[in-house]
Formats: C-alpha cells, sequence, structure tokens
C-alpha cells in the first residue's frame, strides 16, 4: 500500500542508506531522471550524479544520519539538485527544472537512523512566476525597456560607486522632438508605434553594459557606465543620426522624427544622482531651444 503511494505522489522521492546508495527512487524521479529504480538502486548516489559529491551535500547527510537533522536546500540558492530538464509550458530561461528540496532521517521501530530521505519538488513554474514578476517591476510596459524607478536606483549606485572609488560615466537625456504634432496628427495609436520604435533603434545601438529607460512621455535616458564625455558625446550623436535616418511604417504612411539629447557626466562639483540627471536635462532643453535634432552638453 505504501509504495503505491510512494510511486504516485507528485514529487521525487530518493532514499538513501548510510553509505549513501539509493535504496528507494520513486516514480516521480524515474520519469524526470529517465532512469528506473533497477538501474540505479543499491548504487551509490554519487556514481549517478557526481556533482552531489561536494562538501556541503555530503556534511548534510552526515548531520541527518549523527543528529537527525533536516537539511533543506532552497531553489534561490541551489536552483536544483538533480538535473532534470523542466518539462514547465512557463516561458522562463531556466534551462533545468528549478528545484525545492529537503532531506530528513528514517527510523525503524527501535528508533535508529538507517536511511535518509530526499524530497524534490518541481517550483519552476512559482521561479518563472516570480522572474516575471520582477522583470514588469523594472521594464516600462510599453517600450519593454528599463523603467524610470529602475534607471533612478541604477544610477544611485554607480554615482556612490565612483565617489567611493572614482572613475568615469556619462547620461544622455533623449527627447522625440514635436511629440505631441505625431499624437495630434496620426492620433496616439500611432505615438504609442513611435515610441517604441524609437525605443528599439536606440535599444540595438547601446552595449550590454548600458542602461535605457524610458523617463517619461516620450523622454529617454541612457547610463553609459565607464565612459567619459567625449565617448558619450559619439554615443550621443550617433543615437541621433540613426533616428533621423529611421523611418517609421504606420498604416502605409512614412513616418520621421528627431530627437534632442543633453549629455552630462559624473565629475567633480557634481553632488547628487539628481544633480547629474538636472544637468543633463537642462543641456536637453537647451538642444530644444538652438533648433532641435542635435546634442548638447553641459555646461
Amino acid at each position: 500500500m505504501f509504495q503505491q503511494i510512494f510511486d504516485a505522489i507528485n514529487i521525487g522521492i530518493v532514499i538513501l542508506d548510510k553509505d549513501l546508495k539509493v535504496h528507494g527512487w520513486n516514480r516521480w524521479m524515474e520519469v524526470h531522471s529517465g532512469i528506473d529504480e533497477s538501474k540505479i538502486k543499491s548504487s551509490p548516489i554519487f556514481d549517478t550524479f557526481p556533482h552531489l559529491n561536494n562538501p556541503k551535500f555530503i556534511r548534510s547527510c552526515k548531520s541527518v544520519f549523527s543528529f537527525g537533522n533536516f537539511c533543506f536546500f532552497s531553489q534561490k540558492l541551489h536552483r536544483h539538485l538533480f538535473p532534470f530538464k523542466t518539462t514547465s509550458y512557463a516561458d522562463s530561461k531556466f534551462d533545468f527544472m528549478q528545484q525545492s528540496c529537503a532531506m530528513g532521517p528514517l527510523r525503524d521501530e527501535n528508533n535508529e537512523i538507517k536511511y535518509l530521505f530526499i524530497y524534490v519538488q518541481d517550483v519552476t513554474e512559482v521561479a518563472a512566476y516570480e522572474q516575471k514578476l520582477l522583470e514588469m517591476n523594472m521594464r516600462d510596459g510599453l517600450t519593454g525597456i528599463y523603467n524610470r524607478r529602475f534607471l533612478e536606483s541604477k544610477l544611485s549606485e554607480e554615482f556612490n560607486r565612483h565617489q567611493r572609488y572614482g572613475g568615469v560615466f556619462s547620461l544622455v537625456m533623449l527627447d522625440i522632438d514635436f511629440f505631441k504634432k505625431v499624437n495630434d496628427t496620426h492620433g496616439h495609436q500611432c505615438g504609442d508605434f513611435i515610441l517604441k520604435a524609437v525605443s528599439s533603434r536606440v535599444a540595438s545601438i547601446i552595449r550590454n553594459v548600458d542602461y535605457l529607460a524610458r523617463y517619461g512621455g516620450e523622454e529617454f535616458c541612457c547610463l553609459l557606465p565607464e565612459t567619459g564625455i567625449p565617448a558619450a558625446l559619439t554615443v550621443a550623436e550617433r543615437f541621433r543620426a540613426a533616428i533621423e535616418q529611421q523611418e517609421t511604417n504606420y498604416d502605409g504612411e512614412i513616418i520621421k522624427v528627431t530627437i534632442s539629447l543633453g549629455v552630462s557626466e559624473f565629475r567633480k562639483g557634481i553632488e547628487s544622482a539628481e544633480m547629474m540627471i538636472k544637468k543633463a536635462d537642462e543641456a536637453l532643453y537647451r538642444a530644444k531651444r538652438e533648433g532641435r535634432n542635435k546634442v548638447v552638453v553641459m555646461d
């Protein structure tokens, strides 16, 4: 009767003896590992899963057999104990099934610990959902690039790091020229389409280490780590030229826009991350006043 429960339960159960040989391997483990119990039973667990032969796992096993302790292996810390392919339909980046595992003692009628059990729970969908929530908290819902909250947090980190250790980094603020006219002429759906097209084009130019965020409305901000003003100017000019050349086809109509940009850098006298944004914003609005479709550097 207990064997039926052992095989029907929707979690993995492994039973090891004191020599860490497999004594039990339920149906769930057979399905996800592709290994029949008859093939693995009585053999050391390390023969099939050599990565478990590590100090932490061995120490945990000894703790169970010596003191009757329970040990937990959380998904957040370990990801998995057994590298099984995920069967989840969730849209995740996990290569392997995410597992929440624990081990504990199995005692005989004399209260002597003869075996230990490991249970393996598939938590891939929960982990993928948490990952998605985290992403949503960092991303702008329309354009998919980072949002203002994330940018301000990252900028603050970068500012504090450079205040302590020195170095350079820059900020580029950019704004779509005459965006209200796009909305008024073609409608807000077209405006949203332009916002996505501009952010996508700029995002295709930046490095993996840069951070592009929608700062608000039609305004964007790009954080350029380890980049001084000369290089930041080159990058900003590349953004400007790319958007100037871009043609966006909306409902059969070709729409072209330009952007104005302001650049600031971390330097002596800049006392806060907010001041860097203010300097870049002032340069941006000077670019607007001086005719738009141009790059201006902070005073």
